[in-house]
């Protein structure tokens, strides 16, 4: 049985007190407040009735507490979407162009114990094949200059100046444009760069784009820095385009040395090219944990306006495809999903999808005060057959999968012989609870959509963008900046099996940060400056020494356990004490971490068990110095990075 929600908890005896309290505020002349007097007499009776009323107010069901909710237009958030890319690779470059259509279903693998989470492409994408039709090296303030020749022979060229300098490119322009296409890259080549780390080449490729060069994602390198041949593999940004660059239109990239970072070593002699050649043998394109549902029957009209249907497959998620298709004598028309009905008229041909439920409504009538009868919205005939058209359905936490799981495709695509996805899916959400939605009703209606408060950011951020798992409004402080807001997000990700989160992964998705934008623009005050961006995610460490396991124990477990829990614990997702993430701003203590690992089985704290806490660079991989309490600022989210656990024997 469900908990009757406690719409009103006041008692006998504090309907009284208040009562008491307006006599004596709005009625100062009334002097006697014994029980004896008539008029507490009369008070407390009215007391007991309100009582009684409260009482049957508080035996309202979860079910009548939505509908009063949607009354004045809140509704259950519906589950968060994960995002990913996912990319297809072909079994051999092909001839002509290969075409993943858009909802083509993939899926991780059906294991004994869960089912296979299912995505579906959100765009069509197009494997183009390509060739090196071009190839030439841009010396640092020298216009580039073709080689494409000099690979005939066997001698070959150098590709960089005689004493390689940062900006010296190896350029190549690909016979057509490759977005989103992953590129193999056969370079045949001498070991004669020499002084650089094979290792870590102080190179980076880029792709020209209409607004300037951009970086391309290296896959693999099998060059050694362009001193062995071997196979390089792109990732070709989606922006890629054919422009005419050294007096030829071709679709460019290049390979551009850069400045050398610490601990770098840079080319001393050029590396010589002898024979380079460009091929398609993949592509790469965004999912989300989702399908689209068409043409799905829903009923037959009754004429009637305020009508309501419902859909076979919930959750039901924002989609601007939504759409339906009504019959009326043979005649089809098509009908569009709006938020509500409020701007609606008799001839909108407009309807809406409760996404929790996946009721379908339909324009009310409303009577006005003249007596006219007002419709928002239009009606389907009576007798006319109603059906979705297309709706989309899916998303929840269970979409947050981590890098490489999504490896089974769904849907037959000729050509391609294995798919993958090389970064974590990220976004997915549970559905909001009943609870949080009582909550969020009262603080919507006390904003009524307008950001002002830091609340008001956070709870519009979160009706924006439910996928987010945490929003944090922080107003600056500094006289400077007078009329900034700082949003700062944190999305849905799931770790690896070793309970470890890329730090890139933290970074909300470019889309979602602009359509927060979007609809925080049209709700702040005017003057007020929007920074919407991540928490300063500060590494932390943890070594604990000399640890034994406890009888029945072996040391793998006691290790495990201990890592197990302190990745959990330090994590901005799902760390902390309530397990809905570290606090934003909180320091860590080395005593705190001592109180979360002695719970774990096996582990048993002796005097010569010690704890310690290091501050981290995740890119470097160096430490800080030891301390017992790490400070945050107030911006900042504690972030795990390569925590260890030495046993004893």
């Amino acid at each position: 049985m469900l908990p009757a929600p406690n719409l009103d908890d006041r008692t006998f005896q504090q309907l009284v007190d208040d009562a008491r309290r307006l006599v004596q505020d709005r009625c100062p002349e009334w002097s006697d407040h014994n029980i004896s007097d008539p008029g507490i007499t009369l008070i407390e009776t009215f007391a007991m009735m309100v009582d009684q009323l409260i009482y049957r107010l508080n035996r309202v069901p979860d079910r009548n507490y939505l509908k009063f909710l949607e009354l004045i237009g809140v509704e259950q958030r519906p589950p968060g979407v994960a995002q990913g890319a996912v990319t297809f690779w072909l079994s051999a470059p092909q001839p002509q162009t290969v075409v993943v259509r858009a909802e083509t279903e993939v899926a991780t693998d059906r294991t004994d114990v869960t089912e296979p989470v299912v995505f579906s492409t959100v765009e069509r994408l197009d494997i183009v094949p390509c060739s090196a039709a071009w190839v030439g090296v841009q010396l640092v303030g020298s216009e580039p200059v073709e080689r494409t020749n000099e690979m005939r022979g066997s001698a070959g060229f150098t590709c960089f100046s005689p004493v390689p300098r940062p900006g010296d490119s190896l350029v190549i322009g690909l016979s057509n444009a490759v977005p989103r296409c992953a590129v193999l890259l056969r370079i045949d080549c001498e070991v004669s760069g020499i002084g650089v780390d094979p290792r870590r080449p102080p190179r980076v490729w880029e792709a020209r784009t209409p607004t300037g060069w951009q970086r391309c994602e290296v896959d693999r390198d099998q060059t050694g820095g362009l001193n062995k041949p071997g196979d390089v593999v792109l990732h070709i940004p989606p922006e890629h385009t054919e422009s005419v660059f050294a007096g030829v239109r071709r679709a460019w990239i290049r390979c551009r040395l850069r400045e050398t970072e610490s601990g770098e070593r840079t080319y001393s002699e050029p590396p010589r090219i002898r024979k380079i050649t460009a091929r398609t043998i993949g592509g790469t394109t965004p999912v989300i944990h989702a399908r689209v549902v068409h043409d799905e029957f829903l009923g037959v009209s009754d004429g009637a306006a305020d009508q309501h249907l419902r859909v076979r497959h919930t959750p039901v998620l924002r989609w601007p495809g939504c759409s339906m298709v009504v019959v009326d004598a043979g005649q089809e028309s098509r009908w569009h999903y709006v938020e509500h009905f409020a701007e609606s008229t008799a001839q909108d041909k407009v309807f809406h999808v409760d996404a929790v439920t996946g009721e379908v409504s339909f324009g009310p009538a409303l009577r006005q005060a003249d007596g006219t009868l007002r419709r928002y919205g239009a009606v389907p005939a009576k007798s006319s057959a109603i059906r979705m058209a297309a709706y989309r359905t899916g998303g929840g936490a269970e979409g947050n999968v981590a890098t490489g799981r999504i490896r089974v495709l769904k849907t037959s695509v000729p050509y391609i012989s294995r798919i993958e996805n090389r970064g974590p899916a990220i976004g997915g959400a549970p559905p909001e609870t009943l609870e949080e939605l009582k909550i969020r009703g009262p603080l919507l209606l006390r904003s009524r959509g307008r950001a002002v408060t830091a609340r008001d950011f956070e709870e519009l951020t979160r009706e924006v963008a439910p996928e987010t798992a945490r929003v944090h409004c922080l107003p600056s402080n500094d006289a400077s900046e007078a009329g900034v807001v700082r949003v700062l997000l944190v999305p849905h990700v799931r770790p690896d099996d070793a309970g470890h989160i890329a730090l890139a992964d933290l970074e909300p998705p470019d889309d979602t940060v602009q359509r927060i934008r979007r609809y925080l623009d049209e709700r702040r005050l005017v003057g007020t400056r929007l920074i919407i961006e991540p928490p300063v995610y500060r590494a932390v460490t943890v070594v604990v020494v000399n640890v034994r396991p406890g009888p029945g124990f072996t040391a793998a477990q006691v290790e495990s356990g201990l890592l197990d829990v302190l990745y959990r614990y330090l994590d901005p997702v799902r760390g902390g004490r309530d397990g809905r993430g570290w606090p934003l701003g909180r320091a860590v203590r080395d005593g705190e971490i001592a109180a979360a690992i002695s719970a774990v089985p096996g582990f048993e704290m002796s005097s010569s068990t010690s704890i310690r806490l290091y501050p981290a660079d995740p890119v470097t991989g160096s430490r800080g110095e030891r301390a017992s309490v790490l400070p945050l600022a107030a911006d900042t989210l504690v972030y795990s990075y390569d925590h260890q656990v030495v046993m004893t024997a």
